[in-house]
């Protein structure tokens, strides 16, 4: 309770400090939980260079990586209060504020990457980012964050069976959660920053992301299996918090929004280049990649999409995605 006492008062000290009152130049703060490194940091610069110059200087951009304001969950909170202006977070932790989001956690949901491009920049994407805005965040775009596949410590995991009493580490994600559950694994919660120690100590027996969380997290130092089995797809989200966005004037929000649908394009680009250097500097590192047969898991996957396709919200989005083209 003291810590996040202490994280609360410590971004409202940093909106103190950003108001910068000899000029007109207005501070954006976006948190986010990942390394600079990480395309999805590089994006976000290249977003804060875009709007500096879309708007002539009137706004500039201050980012806190790796979790320095908090986890992903904390930072939407803080966005819910306008104690933070933007923040990054994957769906898996969206779908704890906005319901609808629920849909990118089901396993095989995408036929392949241009099908969830598709279905991201089109209507149905538009349609859950402005679902957000009921929760007082402001959905802007979709970072490409690649497909999840499994990493373990002690033996590779080739089939759905083999998960059978591994402990998991997933997001605070119900989804995930009944996703790991549905191959026979045990789920277990733990915050990314915790991550690599859980794994070190044995406290889990592995966990599920994409190829380059697996490698800039410096993972595939303790886990020397990594299964492509690309289980889901979730898109990490860019929000800006309603109590900003709806202070700001119509030609304001089109500069954010320019400059955000830009850096999209270069995310993206960065991407692509990341997560096929990660595959090949994890098995440089004697990391031991397969690429299973995905239909058992798929297979053995679907009762998560009939559990979540009882919700009617949900069935609506399922049904949309599979009907696109």
């Amino acid at each position: 309770m003291l810590k996040i006492k202490a994280l609360f008062l410590f971004v409202a000290l940093l909106s103190f400090l950003s108001c910068d009152n000899l000029n007109s130049t207005r501070i954006i703060r976006l948190g986010h939980g990942l390394s600079t490194s990480h395309s999805v940091h590089q994006g976000m610069v290249y977003f804060g260079e875009q709007l500096e110059e879309i708007s002539g200087g009137k706004f500039q951009v201050q980012i806190y990586p790796s979790q320095q304001l908090g986890t992903e969950r904390q930072c939407l909170e803080l966005l819910q209060i306008g104690s933070l202006d933007m923040t990054k977070v994957s769906a898996g932790v969206l779908e704890n504020f906005s319901p609808s989001i629920k849909v990118f956690g089901i396993p095989y949901i995408f036929k392949d990457k241009a099908h969830t491009f598709r279905v991201l920049d089109g209507p149905i994407g538009d349609e859950l980012l402005n679902g957000t805005e009921k929760y007082w965040l402001k959905g802007l775009g979709y970072y490409d964050s690649g497909s999840r596949s499994f990493y373990t410590i002690n033996k590779p995991v080739e089939k759905p069976n083999d998960l059978e009493g591994l402990k998991i580490r997933v997001m605070e994600s119900q989804t995930a959660i009944d996703m790991v559950k549905s191959f026979g694994g045990s789920p277990t919660p733990i915050s990314w920053g915790e991550l690599y120690t859980a794994l070190q100590q044995g406290v889990v027996d592995g966990a599920e992301n994409n190829p380059p969380s697996f490698y800039l997290s410096r993972h595939y130092e303790v886990c020397k299996y990594y299964i492509i089995d690309e289980h889901t797809v979730l898109p990490d989200v860019v929000l800006m918090s309603t109590h900003i966005w709806n202070t700001l004037n119509e030609e304001e929000q089109n500069w954010i929004q320019t400059a955000l649908d830009l850096s999209v394009i270069e995310q993206r680009r960065l991407w692509m280049e990341s997560e096929q250097e990660s595959l090949e500097a994890v098995k440089a590192a004697g990391v031991q990649v397969s690429y299973p047969d995905k239909s058992p898991f798929s297979e053995m996957s679907k009762s998560v999409a009939e559990e979540y396709g009882k919700d009617p919200l949900i069935k609506s989005f399922i049904d949309k995605i599979k009907n696109t083209d």
